[in-house]
């Protein structure tokens, strides 16, 4: 959430930042709601002067009359007083509905744009690999090696829903261990995160839990979500107190299951492990300082190209454009991979993205820290993907492919997994 004085006073610059979003938002109700519940607090303080005034001849020397003319205007201000903070407070409730809709600014670097097409690619590590023979995808690859079955989780579960099996399943604790201790060594405080958390928290940090548009899987009458990512219980792990920097930034790392209900996604590009309800991910997250949190966004963008150029995996990182940032990122960068198996010539997918959100998710959550002048001020808040397992899987599995169908395992891994090779059985 935007500083609603902020709105006020940027209000032409908001209201550009907006439409380079392509999103809906009305600024201009926002800044007169805001306007209008400050009346509301003048005109409370006033009545509340008032009724300290009143208070006052109240305890001096008067006749019957005059004592019961005060006790009349008392009930009048309390009354006054009662009113006003109610019409105040469901100014705020709608202020709030109408400022969430207002995404994060764009940093001035972010590309312009808003479709995938419109990101600008900015590094690339090594090249799309090279086959002597038609790559297959990793479907195919996966099945016939007995290491996924999507059939029968689709008649256990549904569609986009699969069963690892076999050294897959080895493969995924392997890069879950892999990225953990990049991420040790790093100095992440490593959690495991409950895959559950209040629809409170979820909306501070910028996810809708309602709605036909939402991702997520609400709780029905428990006020509580499945969530879509670590980050959302990450984010909410300092919501409402005063974080202590004084040893610097505070870096948080969590694994999780995801879960996502990806309405509407489809084709070529959704088959198969890319796009599912559900799957393992390993989430950096970290709390900053207003001023520390651009280097911070480029550590978490350089953690994750150290874990994929471990897996010797090409990828690329590209820049996100303004109408694919989401609402709470300042900036995001994605790496994509080199997938073989997608479309008839490979191409690239994405599979992680680090986010700078600065202030606006700790605002509606509620984390602050002192400055330098002992003021409590807004922390900066930041994630990033570590790795995303299904996805790693993808790019491991279809990069790693032999001629004979069997899976070359990346060198990092093998002491994790205790295997090289997946071969036929």
């Amino acid at each position: 959430m935007l500083d609603y004085k902020f709105i006020k006073e940027n209000l032409d610059a908001v209201k550009a930042n907006i439409a380079s979003r392509y999103m809906q938002a009305d600024a201009d109700k926002v800044v007169d709601l805001y306007d209008k519940r400050n009346e509301f607090i003048i005109q409370i303080e006033e009545q509340r002067r008032l009724r300290n005034e009143n208070a006052k001849k109240m305890k001096g020397p008067m006749d019957q009359d005059a004592r019961q003319a005060l006790i009349e205007e008392g009930k009048k201000i309390k009354e006054e007083i009662a009113r006003l903070e109610s019409e105040a407070e469901e100014t705020l409730k709608e202020l709030d509905i109408e400022g969430s809709k207002i995404p994060n600014m764009a940093h001035p670097d972010a590309p312009v744009g808003k479709e995938d097409k419109d990101n600008s690619e900015i590094a690339r590590f090594g090249k799309p690999t090279e086959f002597s023979f038609k790559p297959k995808d990793h479907v195919e690859l996966m099945e016939a090696l007995d290491l996924v079955d999507f059939e029968t989780a689709a008649r256990v579960s549904g569609s986009k829903f699969y069963y690892l099996k076999n050294e897959a399943v080895l493969l995924e604790m392997a890069l879950t261990r892999y990225a953990l201790d990049v991420l040790q060594k790093h100095g992440f405080t490593l959690t495991i995160t409950p895959d559950i958390a209040r629809e409170e928290i979820l909306e501070g940090t910028g996810f809708n839990p309602r709605g036909a548009e939402s991702n997520i899987y609400a709780l029905e009458g428990t006020g509580t979500c499945l969530i879509g990512t670590a980050e959302i219980p990450l984010g909410g792990y300092y919501a409402g107190q005063i974080v202590d920097f004084s040893k610097g930034p505070i870096l948080m790392a969590g694994v999780s299951h995801c879960f996502r209900r990806e309405a509407g996604a489809a084709g070529q590009y959704s088959k198969g492990l890319y796009r599912v309800h559900q799957f393992t991910k390993i989430e950096m997250f970290a709390f900053t300082k207003a001023d520390d949190s651009d280097d911070m966004h480029m550590k978490l963008r350089e953690i994750e190209e150290e874990i994929f150029n471990g897996l010797e995996i090409p990828f690329r990182v590209v820049d996100t454009c303004t109408g694919d940032l989401g609402a709470p990122a300042y900036r995001k960068f994605d790496l994509e991979a080199w997938m073989p198996g997608r479309g008839e010539e490979g191409g690239w997918g994405e599979i992680t993205s680090t986010s700078n959100c600065t202030d606006f998710q700790a605002r509606r959550l509620g984390i602050r820290y002192k400055n330098d002048e002992g003021k409590n001020v807004m922390a900066h808040t930041l994630n990033g993907t570590a790795i995303a397992i299904s996805r790693g899987l993808i790019s491991v599995i279809e990069n790693g492919q032999q001629e004979d169908g069997s899976i070359k395992i990346p060198a990092k891994l093998v002491p994790y997994c205790g295997f090289d090779t997946i071969g036929p059985r």
